[in-house]
């Protein structure tokens, strides 16, 4: 086996998890997980996609569908208080999973991807001008390029790019050379969707801070698997989605700081975002329901709030942990296998490995192991730049989450081998 740069995770198979870790236990609460697919146990990998749901969100939704469900903040029966209260909850919830100072700092939002749009077209409009420079990364995911592309199209502004190594790390010495007078905004992921790569958030903050530039972090991939404190990172926004994070999908979660929530305009008009309305005009809302017209996901957001609730109960740093080793493991198995090429091995990585098998496309090696019961995900996944970086035109992508195990490791390279029987 080649590296597109660099070494695998580790020198040899890393020792197992603490055994206080009950993978099988948790496994039990993940009902999916007990099907099979083609007649083959279900091994689920494409966590970096989306991730399954334990019992307690489903739990929590049925309950709440079946005895609280009312819309919120604006009734004065007792259901439409119980939906408020359990909605508000939630907010709190992400709050304190997130390190915010305030619940007022979080915004409910669709994903990811709308956090983004919230902040590129309501900060970025009144801060970015012809001329001004927006500042991305080579690994960036397409959520957190376009939203920027359009805003540079509509103010005659531009992007500047931050390259990236063979390994699929950030080159640090252009960031800071980066970090001009005309940068208005830095938008960096914290964990590389397609690579694994973990960037040094906390650095390139204060590296931005320090020429008084505000940053935004693409936490899709990160709030899951790692302890996240804003306050600690110092980011200026920070978005998430919370179907990644083993909740419902259509609901996610954008921190930003007080001080530019309160200074930005609203993102959509609507219901609930308003003080007053009149033909005349309107009054806005304070943050955060500024930024929530209209009637939101609110089951969606309850349902988050036990999401977190459950992997705050496991503890962050102990899925971190078990994650890692199944990460270095895999890439240890992996890089035993002729034929196979790891796409990103930067130093700090997540539980993502990317990979090419010499002389079949990703879509049929995402096929064949579909047919043995492996999920795993097949593309560029959305990183064409990624892609076109590495000089590949997709890559298959296996992400692990807190209930795989090597077994299932061991199932993926077997699968491999398969895919390498069938195209050798």
């Amino acid at each position: 086996m080649s590296l597109a740069g660099g070494q695998a995770g580790a020198a040899g198979v890393p020792s197992s998890p603490p055994a206080s870790y009950d993978i099988e236990r948790i496994r039990e609460d993940f009902p999916i997980l007990r099907q099979s697919i083609h007649g083959k146990p279900l091994v689920y990998l494409d966590n970096a996609a989306s991730t399954q749901k334990p019992r307690t969100v489903i739990g929590t939704l049925s309950r709440f569908y079946a005895t609280e469900y009312a819309n919120i903040h604006r009734g004065v029966h007792l259901l439409s208080e119980l939906a408020t209260a359990a909605f508000e909850s939630s907010r709190q919830t992400i709050a304190t999973f997130l390190g915010a100072a305030d619940p007022r700092e979080i915004v409910f939002v669709r994903g990811t991807t709308e956090g983004i749009n919230l902040v590129a077209h309501s900060y970025g409009r009144r801060h970015v001008g012809p001329g001004d420079e927006v500042l991305l990364t080579a690994m960036e995911h397409h959520s957190n390029i376009v939203p920027w592309q359009i805003l540079c199209e509509e103010k005659d502004a531009r992007i500047r790019v931050v390259p990236m190594s063979d390994a699929g790390e950030l080159d640090l010495d252009a960031y800071e050379k980066f970090l001009g007078p005309r940068t208005r905004i830095v938008a960096v992921t914290h964990i590389s969707n397609a690579l694994g790569t973990k960037n040094p958030i906390r650095l390139m903050v204060e590296m931005a801070h320090a020429r008084g530039v505000p940053v935004l972090v693409d936490g899709a991939q990160a709030v899951a698997h790692a302890p996240v404190d804003v306050q600690e990172l110092g980011c200026d926004f920070y978005a998430f989605s919370g179907h990644k994070v083993y909740g419902p999908s259509g609901v996610g979660g954008l921190y930003g700081k007080l001080a530019h929530l309160e200074a930005m305009p609203p993102y959509q008009g609507g219901g609930e975002m308003i003080r007053t309305v009149s033909f005349d005009g309107a009054t806005y809302a304070d943050p955060p329901h500024r930024f929530e017209a209209g009637t939101p996901a609110i089951a969606g957001a309850v349902g988050l709030g036990a999401a977190i609730e459950y992997i705050s109960h496991l503890g962050r740093e102990a899925i971190a942990l078990h994650e890692q080793e199944l990460m270095e493991y895999a890439a240890t198995r992996l890089g035993a296998m002729q034929g196979v090429r790891i796409i990103g091995t930067a130093r700090e990585k997540a539980a993502v490995i990317s990979f090419v098998i010499d002389g079949v496309h990703a879509h049929d090696v995402g096929t064949v192991l579909d047919h043995e019961g492996i999920a795993v995900r097949a593309g560029h996944h959305c990183a064409q730049p990624v892609m076109d970086r590495f000089g590949v035109p997709a890559t298959a992508r296996a992400s692990f989450a807190l209930y795989n195990t090597r077994e299932e490791v061991d199932a993926l390279v077997r699968g491999i081998q398969r895919v390498q029987e069938l195209f050798g």
